[in-house]
């Protein structure tokens, strides 16, 4: 069966153009799951829905990646889910993501191994920064602060992004400031050098 998944990021825009488009590619609209929702959250009601009720030998169509998930990472997990129920999944704009085909099953399976990459990286990052602040006599920061917040700032970091983006990976739920503070702190534990000011504030 064909399902169709639509996604806007904020209540103003639109799903008119993407039902008509999953419709036209032959999605039943009652099997259409749509929803207005950043596709930097993780948790979203009708992605999770979709996910639960799939069965083998669905199809999961959707416009664009972007509107699948903005974050590689997710989508890798989001594959996985999918193929592990017997599923497949197409987006309509690039033809080549289309894991009912052979060469789009090698180009996803391409994504993954440079999402597995990314993984380790960050938690190599992660474990060299810990023994290094250890060795320092140091193993976390102010116990005030919510821990696994700012071990979530310094991890994204480490993987190489700026505070703005950091700003809007966490929903914008910690502020920029706070970001900024963390990482100078993180910097300034581990002995290093902080980069110049456009590098911090990219």
């Amino acid at each position: 069966m064909l399902v169709g998944y639509a996604r806007a990021s904020t209540e103003v825009q639109p799903l008119d153009r993407q039902m008509d488009e999953l419709e036209a590619a032959g999605v039943d609209k009652r099997n259409i799951y749509h929803e207005n929702v950043s596709g930097t959250k993780r948790n979203r009601k009708q992605l999770n829905k979709m996910l639960a009720e799939l069965k083998a030998g669905d199809v999961i169509l959707f416009t664009e990646l972007s509107r699948l998930s903005r974050s590689l990472l997710h989508m890798i997990e989001i594959s996985d889910i999918i193929q592990q129920k017997g599923a497949g999944f197409k987006s309509l704009k690039e033809g080549e993501f289309d894991t009912t085909t052979a060469q789009g099953k090698l180009m996803f399976g391409m994504l993954a191994v440079m999402a597995e990459w990314q993984r380790n990286n960050i938690s190599e990052q992660t474990k060299s920064g810990l023994k290094a602040a250890k060795a320092r006599g140091r193993c976390g920061g102010r116990p005030s602060r919510p821990n696994e917040k700012m071990k979530l700032v310094e991890t994204l970091t480490r993987s190489g992004m700026g505070p703005t983006q950091i700003f809007n990976y966490l929903d914008k739920t910690i502020s920029i400031a706070t970001i900024k503070r963390i990482r100078k702190e993180m910097w300034e534990r581990e002995g290093r050098a902080m980069p110049q000011t456009g590098q911090i504030d990219s």
